[in-house]
């Protein structure tokens, strides 16, 4: 088991959740915000996407990361700052012409996916481990092996932490490659992504199968979507590993209740600590993860 764990919320993500509860951040104030207020619960990493501020629809827009990661900067609570660059991997095609893409689709190379980590230095910044259908319909996520390689490259260049997020067991053999290859500095920090149709189901045994695939020095987080999230964190850290909580991957604290970033962190913090484990400030996330200050 874990015995030092970091937490981190992942604090609006990319779905259409803002009309589901009014809890979701949009705002690059009010994403600052909610990133403090889970850093004072127990987070040692806030994970940021940006949203339009008027419609609450994702964006890449660069103006928007630097507004959310200066106020994050600014503020008077220590905190690890991860930025996804996953976004831009959206393809969504026509049923009768599978070569036209339609309405949905937010698809670009690999650079233009980064300007963003590029100008603001992250401690961390993700890596989409690999393609896959993306839930029911004609929608799919794309990641091809050679954007990877040339993003592993560039985080690498940066001296930012690519934390590599994978999404079924293929992808976790190609992230293992990157790392042989050298793209990935030993020991590597992966994302155990679980119950996102339709990558790896949310089934612990198949989490215990993803863990012995890793490498033996490499650091993991897991999480998992829905009513799974809260009981994923004692899965994730009785494996060995940390653990990911927030609005991006579950809007409830319990059935019918509508959760904030700061409370869902508050739950992560009971659970860890109910197993006998301890919360990892932000400065052991830095040294437990080999970030550079």
């Amino acid at each position: 088991m874990n015995r030092r764990v970091v937490i981190t919320a992942a604090l609006t993500g990319a779905a259409d959740s803002p009309g589901k509860s009014p809890h979701v951040p949009v705002t690059p104030q009010q994403i600052a915000d909610d990133a403090v207020a889970a850093a004072r619960a127990g987070a040692a990493v806030v994970h940021v996407h940006v949203r339009h501020p008027e419609t609450g629809i994702r964006s890449r827009d660069v103006a928007l990361y630097r507004e959310a990661a200066g106020l994050i900067r600014a503020a008077d609570v220590d905190v690890v700052l991860n930025l996804t660059a996953g976004m831009g991997g959206d393809l969504v095609v026509d049923a009768d012409d599978p070569l036209k893409p339609v309405d949905g689709t937010d698809l670009v190379n690999q650079h233009d996916r980064m300007p963003h980590i590029e100008e603001l230095l992250p401690d961390i910044g993700t890596l989409d481990c690999g393609s896959y259908n993306f839930g029911d319909g004609q929608a799919l996520y794309v990641s091809t092996t050679d954007m990877l390689r040339e993003g592993a490259k560039r985080f690498q260049e940066l001296g930012v932490k690519p934390e590599l997020e994978v999404f079924d067991t293929g992808q976790l053999w190609f992230a293992t490659v990157l790392r042989e290859e050298g793209l990935i500095d030993a020991p590597g920090l992966f994302q155990l992504c679980m119950g996102v149709p339709y990558g790896a189901p949310a089934d612990p045994g198949l989490l215990a199968a993803m863990v012995n695939l890793l490498p033996d020095d490499a650091e993991f987080t897991s999480f998992a979507l829905g009513r799974d999230q809260l009981p994923w964190v004692a899965q994730s850290v009785l494996l060995g590993g940390h653990a990911r909580v927030g609005l991006e991957d579950n809007l409830y604290l319990s059935r019918g209740v509508k959760a904030t970033n700061a409370q869902l962190v508050q739950r992560a913090v009971t659970i860890i600590e109910s197993l006998g484990a301890s919360v990892a400030t932000p400065d052991e996330a830095r040294e437990t993860f080999g970030l550079h200050r």
